[in-house]
């Protein structure tokens, strides 16, 4: 797939890098000048995209970089970028990549705490000391991970670094993905689309059913009824995906009536849940606010991803994380919340810049 005229002179650059990797944006694209705007500044990134070859930006597509002239890559600094999968105008040959994998260490350690908290009933533990009380009634029934089958859905950077660790904690591990490939390391089996295989495969067989999978049109509520319905009575699902992958009313139903074990959840359909969502009170749930502590150096980790993506693009080669028409993305997404401090125009900069860190919970 060879790409004429592969050359960049202009980069539109929206991320907030600061430093040395500000420093280290601007060696990757040399000769080519980088030019830094704010992600709100709606003329400035306007004027710029007349001219401007790629774009690095902290946020999503829009229609504006669609019908830019002389866009030919996009890099979105985060890990899940359905909002960028609209399908692209007629003869329209931008590439769209993200982030995806960056973080992945640190989400498959998100899935594991939820999977060691359920599993051990961590918060009766946790009631249990905080009013002195020497454990609950039931606690010698509980069982660890050793042993136990995780079913991850989706084998992308996040399934395979979730592999590893469960695969080190003793457990069986089984996977389903798009592609037939090879079962990455540490996963016992694995079953694709690709090769007809149904999810039931797995749903039945996994005390963990985790979701590691990206969103688009054939992923979106993946997990409903009818899935819930096949999982084990004494299984869990960890969700650390995307909100819009699971059927939240079904879930919510499945836990309240006792058909499946509980639940760990780190995203949702409506972010933040609102207050009624039935899902802050269904048993043996957990809910962490979509947040995941960061790898050390996530942003070092997302420039090695625009460095080696350069690399492939001036070679014509595919690039990593590259959008695929499979990947399109139609349904509507709730647009994130603009944080109110953002649009107080005589904000001094430093009010502005953390209330943009607040906004900024993107992976």
């Amino acid at each position: 797939m060879h790409h004429m005229n592969q050359t960049i002179d202009t980069v539109l650059a929206t991320v907030r890098y600061e430093g040395e990797h500000k420093r280290r944006l601007q060696e990757i694209f040399a000769p080519a000048e980088v030019l830094f705007l704010d992600p709100y500044d709606a003329a400035g990134i306007q004027r710029v995209l007349q001219f401007a070859d790629a774009a690095i930006l902290s946020g999503d597509l829009d229609t504006r970089f669609l019908s830019a002239p002389r866009l030919k890559w996009v890099h979105c600094d985060h890990s899940g970028i359905e909002r960028s999968a609209t399908p692209l105008p007629d003869g329209n040959s931008m590439m769209i990549t993200g982030s995806a994998g960056r973080s992945s260490p640190a989400l498959a350690e998100h899935a594991l705490l939820f999977m060691l908290a359920l599993s051990y009933n961590f918060p009766a533990f946790l009631d249990a000391q905080r009013s002195r009380r020497w454990g609950f009634p039931g606690m010698n029934r509980l069982r660890g991970l050793y042993g136990k089958t995780a079913g991850i859905i989706g084998m992308g950077h996040t399934g395979k670094e979730l592999a590893l660790r469960a695969a080190a904690f003793g457990m069986h591990v089984i996977g389903y993905r798009r592609k037939a490939l090879d079962p990455p390391q540490g996963v016992e089996s694995v079953y694709s689309t690709e090769n007809g295989d149904r999810l039931d495969r797995v749903l039945r067989s996994a005390d963990f059913v985790v979701l590691a999978v990206s969103l688009n049109d054939e992923t979106r509520h993946l997990i409903s009824s009818r899935e819930l319905e096949m999982m084990k009575p004494t299984a869990y699902l960890i969700n650390i995906s995307r909100g819009l992958v699971v059927d939240e009313d079904a879930l919510a139903d499945a836990l309240l009536n006792r058909r499946i074990a509980g639940a760990g959840l780190d995203v949702f359909e409506t972010e933040p849940l609102p207050a009624d969502s039935l899902l802050w009170q269904t048993p043996s749930t957990l809910i962490t606010p979509h947040v995941t502590p960061q790898v050390p150096d996530r942003t070092g980790r997302s420039l090695d991803i625009i460095e080696e993506n350069l690399r492939r693009f001036l070679a014509g080669d595919e690039l990593l994380n590259q959008l695929r028409p499979e990947d399109t993305f139609t349904a509507p997404v709730p647009e994130p919340k603009r944080h109110w401090l953002l649009s107080v125009p005589w904000l001094p900069r430093g009010a502005r810049d953390l209330a943009w860190r607040i906004r900024a919970r993107f992976r």
